[in-house]
């Protein structure tokens, strides 16, 4: 958990949560505006979930507002973004957070292109897109003051799911290499790119109909919770976490 005096030296503090309308990304959206970030709770579709959000931040004393934006859309992602430059001011902070994984699922020779081009533009390419306008604000090249881009990956990446989420999986490598990759091209720029990689975490995303099987090879014996994922992202989102780029911190109970 980052200290309130290390994130009190943040010289601006400008959030967009991807997909932040439940889950990890809403339980990282009210813990940042708890040490001061204004924050952008984007959603695609779940409004109400995502006004609730922002209504949960306003009443502890926060700053946030709600903007839907179909993130695999570029034209909707750049509004996004000057929506928050209008209302919050320039970003400083990204969490690259949306994600599915009920589709694609089953054997590779079940998949249809339909369904694998739908996981791939919401996992892969909507992080490239928001990760670009970001970059344009955030790095000194473009007469930004620095920021940090946080990318949600998996232990799927590892473990792979033979049989039902090898897709999954695949989308969140490449969030890896993202990572990996522009961790290195934006270091001189003043951004920092980490990811974390949860494991079982107790949200939507995991599947309801296997969760006794799974908690049975956990060596906690209990899946996370959304507010232990958002705790790591919120540190790395500080300057407590200064001297770390290109990380990929695992958030996984020892699996």
């Amino acid at each position: 958990m980052p200290s309130s005096d290390v994130l009190a030296h943040c010289v601006e503090k400008v959030l967009i949560v991807t997909g932040a309308s439940r889950g990890i990304g809403a339980s990282t959206a009210v813990l940042a505006a708890q040490y001061g970030f204004k924050v952008c709770v984007n959603f695609c579709k779940q409004k109400q979930r995502a006004e609730s959000v922002v209504r949960q931040i306003a009443d502890a004393g926060g700053h946030a507002i709600s903007v839907q934006a179909d993130v695999t859309d570029e034209a909707e992602v750049i509004k996004m973004f000057e929506t928050v430059d209008r209302e919050l001011g320039p970003v400083t902070a990204l969490v690259n957070n949306a994600g599915i994984n009920h589709i694609a699922q089953g054997r590779i020779d079940s998949c249809t292109q339909e369904e694998l081009k739908r996981l791939f533009d919401t996992n892969v390419v909507s992080a490239f897109l928001c990760s670009r306008e970001a970059i344009k604000r955030m790095s000194t090249n473009h007469g930004g003051g620095g920021g940090v881009i946080v990318n949600l990956s998996s232990t799927l990446v590892r473990t792979a799911a033979a049989g039902r989420f090898i897709p999954y999986g695949a989308s969140k490598a490449a969030i890896e290499a993202f990572t990996t990759g522009l961790s290195q091209e934006v270091a001189g720029e003043g951004i920092r790119v980490n990811a974390v990689v949860p494991g079982a975490i107790n949200s939507d995303m995991l599947p309801p109909d296997r969760l006794e099987q799974i908690i049975a090879t956990l060596p906690m014996g209990r899946v996370g919770e959304p507010e232990e994922v958002a705790s790591a992202i919120v540190w790395l989102l500080s300057n407590e976490a200064s001297y770390v780029s290109g990380a990929h911190l695992g958030i996984t109970g020892a699996r």
